[in-house]
């Protein structure tokens, strides 16, 4: 599933979703080999199988959160 920003601009792609958190893939172009974190809180709206954000994709890359550590680790 694709994220992007209110601008419709790409920000990246659903790996996982844990309720709190989307986990985008590290594969995707955006990505720099590294899963980042966006909180479901910048979800605008769902249309069809896209993510739109509340924020521009510039905004939400500049603040989200990366995250490499391995599943199950709860370490910041």
């Amino acid at each position: 599933m694709e994220v992007v920003g209110s601008d419709k601009g790409h920000v990246g792609t659903v790996d996982k979703y844990d309720g709190k958190d989307i986990k985008l893939t590290k594969s995707d172009s955006a990505a720099g080999g590294q899963h980042h974190l966006i909180p479901s809180s910048w979800v605008g709206t769902l249309n069809g199988n896209t993510v739109i954000l509340n924020k521009t994709a510039r905004e939400a890359m500049a603040e989200w959160k990366v995250s490499d550590r391995p599943e199950g680790d709860a370490k910041n």
